[in-house]
């Protein structure tokens, strides 16, 4: 039952991508933004939890809250100080801004703290493993993919049961008729910068606790597989990236199981190729016309 094992793995790492593919989804249904500085998000997120749990002793779940709270002012700082005066600028030069702001996120925490990894301790959550159908299954892959549907499951109680929601939505729609009708759109945008920058804060921790390893250039590669996902689930759509990131993440076990690990990177930009040629809407964006 070898397939059990590599589906559960699979899905497991794909929450991850999901939980950052939901802030690029997010912004960009907002504000049109691909935001590349998320997947420092991300980093700063792990970093954060390592020392909450190894510095002040916190467990796993008080140290996952204060990653998200940090995280989300971090995200309403970056959006204020990076992006909020280019609301009207060129697509362009927003782009070329966020990935400034990437690598200024990058290489400040490598000035702050140096480029050596960390290494999150192995006894954050308990590690046992349980057969299931005889495949042997990690007690911490379910731990972790609980946590994550769990927080995607908030999410989509926020987006669709909550005034803030509400205004997100409406916004996402149409900006200038929100705002006619008294929403508040900087805050909107604030809080969707908020929320995004939290969960990617959580996936930082739930990273580290499942890979230990941390280092400052790690957000790169999920930030980009995530990106990936956005696109893959129809990018704005968030439905869309919960469910990219965990094909995702299947995909990328079913081919190390396979034997071409080093494949593994290299099979999330070929599906963005194919996405990209065969429907570039993604699974669930629908193909709209613009007038010229």
């Amino acid at each position: 039952m070898e397939w059990l094992q590599q589906l559960i793995n699979g899905i497991s790492l794909g929450s991850i991508y999901a939980l950052i593919a939901l802030g690029y989804t997010m912004v960009y249904g907002i504000i049109k933004l691909i935001n590349f500085a998320h997947g420092d998000v991300f980093m700063v997120g792990a970093f954060v939890g390592f020392y909450a749990i190894k510095g002040w002793g916190l467990g796993f779940f008080p140290a996952l809250l204060f990653s998200m709270a940090f995280c989300a002012v971090f995200g309403v700082l970056i959006e204020r100080i990076a992006y909020k005066r280019l609301r009207n600028a060129t697509r362009i030069a927003a782009l070329i801004t966020a990935i400034g702001m990437s690598l200024l996120i990058e290489y400040g925490v490598i000035y702050a703290r140096g480029a050596q990894p960390e290494a999150y301790p192995d006894n954050v959550l308990p590690s046992t493993s349980f057969n299931l159908f005889g495949a042997q299954i990690s007690s911490q892959s379910l731990f972790i993919l609980s946590v994550s549907v769990g927080l995607m499951i908030i999410l989509q109680f926020i987006v669709h049961r909550t005034k803030i929601g509400k205004a997100m939505r409406a916004v996402s729609h149409d900006m200038d008729a929100a705002r006619l009708m008294g929403i508040n759109v900087d805050r909107t945008i604030s809080y969707t910068f908020a929320i995004g920058s939290a969960l990617a804060g959580a996936a930082g921790v739930i990273f580290g606790v499942y890979y230990t390893k941390i280092e400052p250039l790690m957000g790169i590669i999920p930030g980009l597989k995530a990106f990936v996902a956005a696109v893959l689930g129809g990018i704005g759509i968030i439905p869309g990236a919960m469910v990219g990131g965990l094909i995702l993440g299947v995909v990328e076990s079913v081919v190390s199981a396979m034997g071409f690990s080093l494949w593994r990177d290299a099979a999330a930009f070929i599906i963005l190729i194919l996405i990209l040629i065969f429907r570039p809407s993604g699974i669930f964006g629908k193909n709209t016309r613009e007038k010229v």
